[in-house]
């Protein structure tokens, strides 16, 4: 008999429609690893987010239809990763699964789908490059709760450098630069998801992979050699790592230059793509002069990505540490909260 394979996307989930947004909102806040209070606390202060923040949010995700893309997204990219699992490796019988942090399809449903399966080995691999214990972390620990089936489990947590995936990102760049003409002058972004600095302060690798990813890209783009970091999605009061991309943008700006700015932590277009990078980073350089505004987009399913986490899958099996990053990264020693060095989620 073939031995069964079962390999598991993780990503954030996404609300359906505009009556989701809401409780897609008070999932994501009830988070401990999102907001770290007492449970009792926890879930006013989710529902009391989700509330305020409903209007604002649902009109977002207006602009993309009424929902998020990211299902969709995510299945075409579970899609093809199984076809390149069959074609890689024709011995195995191979599934892949997808489980959402905050909304359909959930851990628990998926859990059950992997089960009756009955998986000789399993692969977790989060559809998140670089590990943080807001994303990789919350997401390991809510599947371990929900899965209690047969297999052999072994997770790639984190793959920041993997060469196929910065490969793939120097690609998207360069022929969205081609496309413009190869406009001089230009700032190439490499803009990510920020986070409260207390997070990294706590030990969280996430800010050292996104700039390693950055530099492993930028350094197989000699021509677009005026490159920054950049982080955006804040949300609260509190100090988040920096420079934001609006900052970032003005800077550009003040300099003289425009830019080619790339979602360097999303594999796959969502709210923050479609919407802040489309629609309100491109409104501030419009407003504040910043020309050329290019945007590369996510990396999809474009073929070197799928590839690339075909080999991450497979080099996961057989010997493989139960909980191990891909492409050579090891998170330097301050940050303590990284999954490759606990050989656990956080």
């Amino acid at each position: 008999m073939m031995k069964k394979l079962a390999v598991v996307l993780f990503n954030l989930g996404g609300p359906d429609d505009q009556d989701s947004v809401q409780p897609f909102l008070f999932n994501l806040f009830r988070d401990p690893a999102i907001i770290g209070l007492p449970a009792p606390f926890r879930y006013a202060l989710a529902a009391l987010i989700a509330t305020t923040r409903k209007k604002t949010a649902q009109a977002n995700y207006a602009i993309m239809g009424g929902g998020s893309p990211l299902l969709p997204e995510t299945k075409a990219q579970s899609q093809a990763l199984e076809a390149e699992l069959a074609r890689a490796a024709p011995e195995l019988e191979t599934r892949v699964f997808i489980a959402m942090r905050y909304w359909n399809p959930r851990a628990d449903a998926t859990a059950a789908e992997v089960a009756a399966f009955a998986p000789d080995e399993i692969v977790l691999l989060p559809l998140y490059p670089q590990f943080s214990t807001t994303t990789t972390g919350s997401s390991l620990k809510d599947w371990a709760k929900a899965y209690k089936g047969r297999g052999v489990v072994r997770t790639v947590c984190c793959y920041p450098t993997q060469d196929r995936l910065v490969e793939a990102h120097a690609d998207q760049i360069a022929q969205t630069w081609a496309a413009a003409g190869k406009p001089k002058d230009l700032r190439l972004l490499f803009s990510a998801h920020g986070l409260p600095k207390k997070v990294i302060e706590r030990g969280d690798p996430y800010q050292a992979q996104i700039e390693a990813t950055a530099a492993a890209v930028a350094a197989r783009l000699p021509e677009l050699a005026d490159w920054q970091v950049c982080y955006q999605s804040r949300v609260g009061p509190m100090e988040w790592i920096g420079p934001s991309t609006e900052v970032a943008l003005r800077q550009a700006q003040a300099d003289g230059k425009g830019v080619i700015l790339t979602p360097i932590a999303f594999v796959s277009e969502h709210v923050e793509t479609l919407v802040e990078l489309d629609h309100e980073y491109a409104e501030i350089a419009k407003a504040i002069g910043c020309a050329p505004y290019l945007r590369v987009p996510a990396l999809g399913i474009t073929p070197g990505f799928i590839t690339g986490l075909g080999d991450m899958v497979l080099n996961a099996l057989d010997d493989a540490p139960k909980i191990a990053p891909a492409g050579g990264w090891t998170c330097p020693a301050d940050y303590g909260k990284c999954a490759c060095r606990t050989g656990r989620a956080a």
